[in-house]
């Protein structure tokens, strides 16, 4: 049987190789040339294209091994990236490499070269025109150029050796395609508000071939290899082409059963985005995404009107070729392998996958099913709660004419509020949109701006700031209070339990909030009682108990307090920014589901650092009143007693949350991505009930349970330190010694306060120092005989009362081995 003709194929353990070798091995014999011989099933030689000497020798052995007769030579072997970037690769790979083989194969007797090459070397056309093999060569970046470079390089050292150009269109199959398309439908998938823009002429497009007809034209190059021209070029693939705004209503309608709105954007602006989009990556890129770089570069957005249709005659005349696959036609079984396999279709296209693609994969869960399930919940929850993005608009019209109805004169304020009003009418009219879910925390960033504006600009308006103070707190919760919560992950939202594991409750739940949102609102109210004040809305302020400064006795105590040096230290009136903060603490309290532990642990720790640095600040406050200030304000005291109750009840949940984090971040999740967007964790999901269905009696209950309780022995502390407060009435306390009464009986009522939640139960142990001081200071600062026993007598029993644990009634996973 006579020999089969040989082929020699570059690049040839890559997909393209393997499939072209696959289908020409029936009528010729097969050799290869790669970096890497991988796995193939015919013999690949191993070389560096780029390396002179490497391809002579590589080159010697085939020769040596298959003769020095080749039928055809098809070079695939390229270096790609689409970087828009001119990297050293494109010349030592595509021109160089091109060049040393050709220059190597004189040595051989060779039928044919043919060279994959690509339409993208000719300059483009436009919508309604098509270009065949005499458009100008005129590459418009990087990848084209060395294609072109390479083409000439060969062109000039062939030889007698004829050469073929084929200048191949897109390449795609049902499962994989060329990095564009595949990341078109990609961003359509994963409704990415980029998906929706374009810098280019919505009508250009650009041609396609199949992958089974671009080997079949490969095939029958090299089978009419005698009878073509000694150089030629010619154009290979669909002729038909599909603009692209009609493309991107094909696959969103495939994908999501919808059309998909193309809006065009000036191209120097999608540039300056892109370019900013590139420049700013992740600081730790890894923890949120695969550290990948933005597929859409620059440089492409100058090339988006290019227009590439083809006219397919000389293929037609020259190979008796047309495809027999159309993009149209092939479109559903694209789309169907995306949804039956994403994680796998996106590995194939190398593609990064999005987070809930990940996610699913992650915890055996099918990551279409997912996706589906998702949307179709956040599509019914945003349906329910639309009304409160009227209600925004409707709050934002308020806004913008109140200027003028409550005549505000600070011009600042009138112009603020004007334009912020405005902001908000814009934001949350884009809030009406579910899939806008990032417009909702704009629409809250906005509100906050509301809230803010009055007491920064110094208003003496009382209505205005009223309003603000109103109307912004109002449409902060309303933006992301409501269902769905924005901004979680797909896999936290739906998959995941409500109970932290090895946890007896769950600290999330309503019951358990309503507490802190409930002290945080006594706080509110002083604070807005006493902002009246240093605004001059009112003229007086209440206060029963404490007298004003000797140099000033007309001012009550709490008169003199707020408006002391202390209080003007602040750019701002203190008790309004103190106001402030209690607001926004009321919102995040509401907002969120009872497993928002772990769907949005960063607005629980924001939760938790808003009650502890501001508890700090009342507690200090309160602390340098007395010592400072030289007397008391009664409503601090009670806005420093709320916050002292207010801490143990934000302990738990932000205990769960850092477990959550620490655990899933174990499980080798990324655990920034954790943080931000919530995830999934160990145990099943239960029934959602509301927990208000209950009577009140047990909402009561779960309010001032959970996991705070005061054991005897603390209570008994707590009663202790808190007489220290009162040492000047009782024993008469001047000067230093008073104020060290003053400041430990503080600390020591911090404290019990602090331990009086369970998961914080060994800071009792802080109670032995404070009882150590207070046998050390009476003698130190000349107490008095009674006032010493009695110091000391306080100082023994607080070391002897923090000895006690007390009863801790509820699990807290692996934590309560470190409730001593």
């Amino acid at each position: 049987m006579a020999e089969k003709p040989l082929v020699l194929i570059t690049g040839a353990a890559g997909n393209i190789g393997r499939t072209l070798a696959k289908a020409l091995r029936k009528h010729y014999a097969v050799v290869g040339i790669d970096m890497s011989a991988g796995d193939t099933d015919f013999p690949v030689i191993e070389a560096d294209l780029g390396d002179e000497r490497s391809v002579a020798e590589a080159l010697d052995l085939i020769g040596a091994e298959h003769g020095r007769h080749i039928a055809s030579v098809v070079h695939l072997a390229a270096f790609f990236d689409f970087s828009g970037e001119d990297k050293p690769e494109y010349n030592a790979v595509n021109v160089d490499g091109s060049r040393n083989l050709i220059r190597g194969l004189q040595a051989f007797e060779v039928e044919q070269f043919v060279y994959s090459g690509t339409m993208l070397v000719h300059a483009p056309g436009r919508p309604g025109e098509r270009i065949d093999e005499s458009r100008p060569i005129a590459p418009g970046w990087a990848y084209p150029k060395s294609k072109a470079k390479a083409e000439q390089a060969i062109s000039e050292d062939r030889g007698d050796i004829p050469v073929v150009f084929l200048h191949l269109a897109g390449l795609y199959d049902e499962r994989t395609s060329v990095p564009t398309f595949a990341n078109q439908i990609a961003r359509i998938y994963e409704r990415d508000f980029q998906s929706h823009l374009y810098s280019g002429d919505t009508e250009a497009g650009q041609a396609m071939v199949h992958r089974a007809d671009m080997i079949d034209a490969f095939v029958r190059t090299i089978d009419r290899r005698g009878r073509l021209p000694d150089e030629t070029v010619i154009l290979i693939g669909e002729p038909d082409t599909i603009g692209y705004d009609d493309l991107q209503d094909r696959i969103g309608r495939l994908v999501h059963g919808e059309g998909w709105a193309t809006v065009r954007v000036p191209a120097a602006v999608a540039g300056a985005g892109a370019w900013v989009q590139d420049k700013a990556e992740p600081v730790i890129p890894d923890a949120i995404d695969q550290g990948e770089r933005p597929f859409i570069q620059p440089f492409m957005t100058q090339m988006a009107s290019d227009h590439y249709a083809l006219d397919i005659g000389r293929a037609r005349a020259l190979l008796g070729w047309e495809p027999r696959r159309a993009l149209a036609d092939e479109l559903p079984a694209i789309v169907a392998a995306l949804k039956d396999d994403p994680a796998g279709w996106y590995e194939a296209n190398r593609v990064p996958p999005p987070a809930f693609v990940s996610d699913a994969e992650a915890v055996g869960e099918n990551p279409e099913a997912l996706r589906a399930r998702h949307e179709q919940w956040r599509r019914e929850a945003h349906g329910e709660t639309r009304w409160a993005h009227f209600v925004n608009i409707a709050l934002g019209c308020w806004i913008i004419v109140q200027p003028m109805i409550v005549q505000v004169e600070e011009p600042g304020l009138f112009w603020s509020e004007a334009a912020l009003g405005a902001a908000l009418v814009v934001f949350a009219t884009l809030s009406l949109s579910w899939r806008l879910a990032w417009a909702r925390w704009a629409s809250a960033a906005v509100a906050a701006g509301i809230m803010a504006v009055p007491f920064l600009f110094w208003t003496a308006n009382p209505a205005a700031f009223l309003s603000d103070t109103l109307v912004g707190a109002l449409a902060f919760g309303l933006a992301v209070g409501t269902r769905p919560e924005p901004g979680t992950a797909a896999i936290a939202a739906m998959t995941g339990p409500d109970i932290p594991p090895g946890w007896s409750y769950n600290p999330s739940s309503m019951a358990q909030r309503l507490p802190i949102i409930f002290l945080a609102l006594i706080g509110l109210l002083v604070a807005r009682y006493l902002t009246a004040y240093q605004l001059g809305h009112i003229d007086r302020v209440w206060d029963p108990f404490f007298p004003g400064l000797p140099d000033d006795p007309a001012r009550n105590g709490t008169e003199a307090v707020i408006t002391s040096s202390v209080s003007r230290a602040f750019p701002v009136p203190d008790a309004a920014l103190g106001g402030y903060v209690y607001a926004l603490e009321i919102v995040t309290g509401i907002i969120g589901s009872r497993a928002r532990w772990r769907t949005m642990p960063w607005l629980v720790f924001l939760f938790g650092l808003m009650i502890a640095p501001l508890g700090v600040v009342s507690i200090l406050f309160v602390i340098i009143q007395p010592i400072t200030i030289g007397t008391w304000a009664a409503l601090t005291l009670v806005g420093a007693a709320a916050m002292l109750i207010q801490i143990p009840y934000s302990l738990d949940e932000l205990l769960a949350t850092v477990q959550f984090v620490r655990r899933r971040a174990r499980a080798g999740r990324p655990w920034l991505r954790v943080f931000l967007f919530g995830d999934t964790d160990e145990g099943q999901r239960e029934e959602r009930r509301d927990e208000f269905e209950r009577g009140p009696v047990a909402v009561l209950r779960d309010m001032v349970s959970g996991g705070v309780n005061l054991p005897w022995n603390l209570a008994l502390a707590g009663v202790m330190a808190a007489s220290l407060l009162f040492t000047r009435l009782t024993f008469g306390a001047e000067g230093a010694m008073a104020d060290a009464d003053h400041v430990i009986g503080f600390l020591a009522l911090t404290i019990v306060s602090l331990a009086s939640a369970e998961v914080a139960r060994p800071l009792r142990f802080c109670l032995v120092p404070l009882g150590a001081a207070l046998l050390v200071t009476p003698f130190m600062l000349g107490a008095g005989t009674a006032h010493a026993i009695a110091s000391c007598a306080i100082g023994v029993a607080l070391i002897a009362l923090s000895i006690r644990r007390g009863q801790v009634r509820e699990h807290y996973g692996s934590w309560n081995r470190l409730l001593v």
